[in-house]
């Protein structure tokens, strides 16, 4: 029988849902756990979990296994701002030192490019304390998370789906916020804005539900030290679980947690929709510097919250004949959105399959995109999919330029875009900036070792849409051969769809199919894409197959040693937009496609002491490395030939 690391005596396992799950032990209160997976995978998982918190804290001095670190003199003002349990590297000070130097020389925009494991997270801990407060910002839960673990003063703000809606709880009578999320009663589900009334003196007035809490209220409550009108502390845990118990709206709480903070982490998602919101802000907003982390998937972060993707199921319920609109019409497109937002703006009173908060959304980003497209309608690319019956998208509308919205979204004082793969004249180029005001930096070298992360490009066959069987056939022989060579480890395949990912498992050996989990955002089997990262780290010999793997995760050490690159990841040319980007910025396509092959190759090795082996299939990429030679950051120069 598994034992608690804290008490050590027995785990009793109970499972309250098919992700919800009750630890009981010596400890007396029950600790919640969300895993789908086996009563071994929920222990395993609590057990991990609770010797971490439980193990002694890390020695500062050592960064390289037990080799002692001197720290040396500060060569920059900014260094004196490193965190202090961590001692900066060479790398690191260098990387400093020229933030500083481009600073006095005028720059308000810098440019980082550093490949993974420089610590470009401490570096950016640094400037922000340099400059007193700033907002972090990612673009996923988990990179949140790393910064929050590596950094604990920094406030996390999240999404209302991480959040249980007391409102929803209190109807349903539900008490447990772990079973409220099983449930699925979060704050995106719940309405806010309840109702408006006009008062006495003819104003509206907007009346909120009564769990959200006031800003300004909240603000009294924690009764924090003023200095001319800035709040000069950060608010700690402490003050956080007061306000907790007060009952409030947990999501509101950590946002505005958040704003009166001086360093909090955002995802872009959130950021965006708190700048669209600056007039209710302003005075939270006065921050000196934003940081922008993966900068490289900007312009995919822009599209994805400007534009828009209608449904079958949307037009079904909105009940739209979609074949009466000639969609390559400007005035067909609006009216089409004018009868969804009518349809919206309305919403059913006895729907119970969707709260009032699906209606309000749907009705606000459709109105929102009206305004777009009657603004600025050369800017938007309108794609046709109803003849397409395997895509769950029917209609989507995005904008082909994203340059006012980079003005609009990025006006701090400094804005500091950080990547392990980025290059100044294309950012430049897509975020409508003047190469002469923008500062770059390129790190000149990995700091892993040549050995620990070699590339050999087998060139086995040219792939593209017009490869034959043939072809495709001795591609997928080669790649479990290399299954069959790394037999007792896991590893990582990485290929441009999820068709190529079935094509690739339906050829392997039968010994080889059984060591595969096909791994996506979503998947067929109702899984996370999380969830099937820990099951592979559960099973010895297990690998990845993945289309959408190629950036924002994490498998180091045993997690992976040995990554396959099977195809090169272009993007769809089937695509109008991506066609209008072509025409416009002739490089762009193959940039993008450089870009996302270099950050594959870094999924599998995470820290100076990691090792993975590195195979190349598809000899298309080779090609696009000579291509692109020119803009390829110089941390890659050496695993890539190039001199």
């Amino acid at each position: 029988m598994a034992e608690c690391p804290i008490c050590k005596s027995t785990i009793k396992l109970t499972r309250y849902g098919p992700k919800t799950n009750g630890i009981l032990c010596g400890c007396k209160k029950e600790h919640y756990i969300i895993n789908s997976g086996t009563d071994d995978d929920v222990i395993r998982e609590y057990i991990d979990k609770f010797s971490k918190n439980t193990s002694p804290p890390v020695i500062p001095g050592k960064i390289i296994g037990d080799t002692p670190v001197v720290r040396t003199a500060p060569i920059s003002k900014i260094e004196k701002y490193f965190p202090s349990q961590l001692i900066p590297r060479d790398i690191q000070k260098q990387i400093l030192k020229e933030i500083e130097t481009n600073i006095k020389l005028g720059f308000k925009k810098i440019v980082i490019s550093a490949p993974t494991g420089v610590g470009k997270s401490a570096i950016a801990v640094a400037i922000a304390k340099y400059f007193g407060d700033g907002f972090f910002v990612t673009k996923s839960k988990s990179l949140q998370d790393q910064y929050a673990r590596d950094f604990p003063k920094l406030v996390l703000v999240k999404g209302k789906s991480n959040f249980d809606c007391k409102k929803i709880m209190e109807k349903h009578n539900v008490d447990d916020p772990i079973l409220a999320k099983e449930l699925g009663h979060t704050c995106e589900k719940g309405v806010c804005l309840e109702k408006t009334e006009t008062d006495q003196n003819g104003k509206t007035v907007k009346i909120f539900c009564k769990f959200k809490p006031s800003l300004r209220g909240m603000k009294e409550d924690l009764d924090m030290e003023i200095a001319d009108g800035d709040y000069v502390v950060n608010p700690d845990e402490s003050d956080m679980n007061k306000l907790k118990r007060i009952g409030s709206c947990t999501y509101y709480l950590q946002k505005y947690f958040g704003l009166i903070s001086n360093f909090s982490v955002w995802n872009y998602s959130g950021f965006f929709q708190l700048m669209q919101n600056k007039v209710a802000f302003t005075e939270y907003l006065q921050k000196k510097v934003s940081i922008f982390d993966e900068a490289h998937g900007l312009e995919d972060q822009i599209i994805n919250f400007i534009g828009i993707n209608i449904s079958q199921n949307q037009l079904d319920e909105c009940m739209i004949d979609v074949s009466r609109y000639d969609l390559s019409l400007h005035l067909h497109q609006i009216q089409l959105l004018l009868a969804m937002k009518e349809f919206y703006g309305t919403p059913i009173d006895d729907d119970k399959t969707k709260p009032s908060q699906y209606y309000n959304d749907n009705f606000e980003k459709i109105t929102g995109m009206i305004a777009e497209l009657e603004g600025d309608p050369t800017n938007f690319i309108v794609t046709d999919n109803t003849s397409d019956a395997a895509n769950s998208t029917v209609i989507s509308i995005k904008p082909l330029l994203i340059s006012k919205y980079a003005d609009y979204f990025f006006d701090t004082e400094y804005q500091i875009f950080m990547s392990a793969t980025i290059n100044k004249k294309n950012f430049c180029e897509t975020m409508g900036l003047d190469e002469k005001t923008v500062a770059f930096i390129d790190t000149p070298k990995s700091p892993f070792l040549y050995e620990h992360r070699k590339i050999e490009f087998l060139n086995v066959e040219f792939l593209n849409s017009r490869s034959s069987f043939a072809q495709e056939q001795n591609a997928i022989r080669r790649i479990d051969e290399i299954l069959s060579k790394h037999k007792n480890e896991r590893g990582l395949i990485l290929t441009s769809s999820k068709k190529k990912c079935f094509d690739i498992l339906s050829q392997l050996s039968p010994e080889n199919k059984k060591r595969i989990r096909i791994c996506h955002s979503s998947n067929s089997d109702g899984t996370t894409q999380d969830e099937k990262i820990l099951q592979h780290r559960a099973t010895p010999a297990s690998v990845l197959l993945s289309s959408s793997l190629w950036e924002g995760v994490d498998l180091k050490d045993d997690d992976s040693r040995f990554q396959i690159i099977a195809k090169a990841p272009y993007k769809s040319l089937g695509d109008p937009r991506v066609r209008a980007k072509m025409n416009k910025f002739p490089s762009w396509y193959s940039y993008e496609t450089m870009m996302k092959i270099l950050q594959g190759f870094g999924r599998s090795i995470r820290s100076e002491d990691d090792w993975a082996r590195t195979y190349v299939i598809d000899s298309t990429i080779s090609n696009l490395v000579n291509q692109t030679r020119n803009i390829i950051p110089k941390a890659y120069w050496d695993v890539l030939q190039i001199s």
